[in-house]
């Protein structure tokens, strides 16, 4: 392993060295923790700290770094608190997640860290947001991320380098290429002879480093991003090392031929750049026992005050309270209102959102423009500007993780998704990530996500479906969904104001048939807050979307004096509507468009069943869509609504 000065200080040189020896350090004694059986588990990124130290050191302070199992050394690097950075390891409180988190599954935004989580590949898409937010504010800073060789085969890293490509963020995509993903050989993880040989294919730059060489590593991520902060684009960097211990400890090493751990223990990086540091004169043997014996004394300390902090203990107000950032109050309507359709009033809603959030940017295919498929993003390019109302390549995920690391940077985001079935391809970057930021470390994931959804338009099963159930099982997600005019303005914009991410589904049957009052100016309403659309005595229909206008005219046709409450916030239920409505009548139907198994009327008519039953006159029953795909046929597609079910369920309750 070759090492020269190229340029670099004495004083960076040892600061180089110092910051390889605190991570190994650290290590050491975790590992020797580990036998004694007093703490449980250890990932071991031994014969990789390089890699973490020469980026962490390479960029400035404030630039963003989104690390992995193994980058131990970008924590130790930025300084982290030892001890609060331990007890984040043994799910203590004085971590960095509550205990909720395990490892380096967190983010820390006062060092410029933010951690993986288990699935690997979606932080590359949120370093993209980081750059694409110093880009659009003309910082002159880069963000980086880490991935291994067993992470380029993802679906994110393609959709990843592909947009940051397309926009040209200031990203560096490290894989550090440490020769296994666990125990799957890099030959069993892709074809090519090397991961830059993909980076033609985004037609970015792909340069491959010895990722063992600390100086290599410092010279080459150092010189990239004085690059990219003038010329901002992204960079496919390919760091060749080896990881010398098991994916974690108990996984161990015998897959690994004895031959190949014998030459990478040559290679070690730390022993290499010492004996270079020692025989240049620039490490003093002193020096050298001086800087380990302070890192020791440090590590100990960290780990007297990890073992002395408690077990955590349940709170569990606070565990429900964490889930969602603190929401803005409702502001009440002042103007007049004025006739509009309902794809008007989201329309304008979107308008007036986008004038009062002046880095607020909506992403999308075909939204700029063309306006959207349904055009209601009309004009908002020339508006705007083609920066904030984007279109986008075919990458839902990566699209959903650039918002979410906009938001990290302080920024809100819309990402439409063109049909609300198209939301499976982002789905891991929703329920995983967005969902669970905040309750893992405290960081708002400002994203709204709008759900043109519904069948009515004979489009078929990918184009038709009634999904909102999937989201409403997944604590950290908001779910609204209006159906009318007023409420689609109102909930529209009480979704930018929330620093939560919001689900927001609109159903497309309604947008050029629904018309209404919608009042002038900003206003909001609130999320978690049902309407009462009529009062009545006969029966309760709990329904929201097109469901409300399903119940008002089959209420009609059977002349019942039905209660019919617009749920029209799924995710938070208004309970106290719902129990209001049940003690007037006794008697209670949950309608929606969603299929019956598994749909949120099972849900609602669990917890009158289990909080209201003494007020029931008859069981609680539920009309819904058939249990099939939506068929495209029109007559096919009438008979799986759930119209004439929906007569034949109210005619039974009735006759109890």
């Amino acid at each position: 392993m070759l090492f020269t000065h190229t340029g670099l200080s004495e004083a960076t040189l040892l600061h180089l060295y110092e910051q390889l020896v605190k991570p190994r350090l650290i290590e050491e004694k975790m590992l020797n923790l580990l036998r004694q059986g007093r703490i449980s588990k250890w990932f071991s990124g031994i014969g990789q700290e390089a890699i973490s130290v020469g980026a962490a050191c390479a960029l400035l302070p404030d630039e963003t770094i989104f690390t992995m199992h193994r980058n131990l050394g970008v924590f130790t690097a930025r300084d982290m608190p030892l001890d609060r950075l331990f007890c984040q390891w043994q799910g203590k409180r004085m971590g960095y997640t509550k205990g909720r988190d395990r490892s380096f599954h967190f983010g820390a935004p006062e060092h410029h860290i933010v951690g993986m989580i288990s699935h690997l590949g979606p932080q590359l898409s949120l370093a993209a947001g980081v750059a694409m937010a110093h880009k659009l504010r003309k910082e002159g800073r880069v963000s980086l991320a880490f991935t291994g060789e067993g992470g380029t085969s993802q679906g994110e890293f393609h959709e990843a380098l592909n947009v940051a490509s397309v926009w040209k963020l200031p990203v560096i995509f490290l894989i550090e290429n440490n020769g296994y993903g666990l125990s799957t050989l890099p030959s069993e993880q892709y074809a090519c002879k090397s991961l830059t040989d993909k980076a033609k294919g985004y037609g970015m730059r792909g340069i491959q480093i010895d990722g063992n060489n600390i100086i290599e590593v410092y010279n080459t991520i150092k010189k990239l991003a004085e690059e990219m902060r003038t010329n901002p684009e992204p960079v496919l960097l390919e760091c060749m090392t080896f990881r010398m211990r098991g994916h974690e400890e108990a996984s161990g090493t015998k897959y690994v031929p004895k031959e190949m751990m014998e030459a990478w223990a040559q290679k070690d990086p730390i022993e290499n750049y010492e004996r270079w540091l020692l025989s240049e004169g620039i490490l003093s043997p002193e020096r050298q026992q001086n800087i380990r014996e302070q890192y020791k004394k440090e590590i100990l300390q960290g780990v007297e005050r990890m073992f002395s902090e408690p077990e955590p203990e349940p709170d569990t107000a606070e565990e429900l309270r964490d889930v969602y950032a603190p929401a803005p109050a409702p502001v009440a309507p002042e103007g007049d209102a004025r006739e509009m359709r309902f794809i008007d009033a989201i329309t304008e809603g979107l308008r007036g959102a986008m004038q009062r959030h002046p880095e607020l940017i909506l992403m999308g295919q075909d939204i700029a423009d063309y306006g959207g498929v349904f055009k209601i993003t009309q004009g908002f390019a020339e508006a705007f500007g083609h920066e904030r109302v984007r279109n986008t390549p075919l990458c839902e995920s990566a699209i959903v993780g650039i918002g979410l690391g906009l938001s990290l940077k302080g920024m809100k985001s819309m990402v439409e998704m063109q049909f609300a079935d198209f939301v499976t391809c982002g789905f891991n970057q929703i329920v995983n990530n967005l969902a669970k930021l905040h309750w893992r470390w405290g960081h708002p994931a400002d994203v709204v996500i709008r759900m043109p959804t519904g069948g009515g338009t004979g489009a078929g099963p990918f184009h038709s479906q009634s999904n909102e159930a999937w989201f409403t099982h997944v604590p950290g997600l908001k779910v609204v969904y209006p159906s009318t005019p007023a409420e689609a303005k109102g909930l529209l914009l009480a979704s930018f104001e929330d620093p939560n991410p919001v689900m927001f589904f609109e159903h497309k049957a309604l947008y050029r048939s629904e018309n209404g009052p919608v009042p002038e100016g900003f206003y909001t309403t609130e999320i978690g807050k049902a309407r009462q659309v009529r009062t009545g005595r006969d029966v309760s229909i709990l329904t929201y979307g097109l469901g409300v206008r399903w119940a008002v005219s089959t209420a009609n046709d059977m002349s019942l004096d039905a209660d019919i409450v617009d749920l029209r916030s799924l995710v938070p239920l208004d309970y106290e509507a719902i129990a209001d409505t049940v003690k007037r009548t006794g008697r209670v139907l949950v309608l929606h468009e969603d299929t019956l198994f598994g749909g949120i009327g099972g849900e609602i008519a669990a917890w009158i069943t289990e909080h209201l039953f003494e007020h029931l006159d008859a069981p609680v029953l539920r009309a819904a869509s058939l249990d099939t795909p939506v068929p495209f046929a029109i007559p096919l597609e009438q008979n799986f609504f759930p119209l004439e079910r929906l007569k034949a369920q109210l005619t039974k309750l009735m006759a109890y």
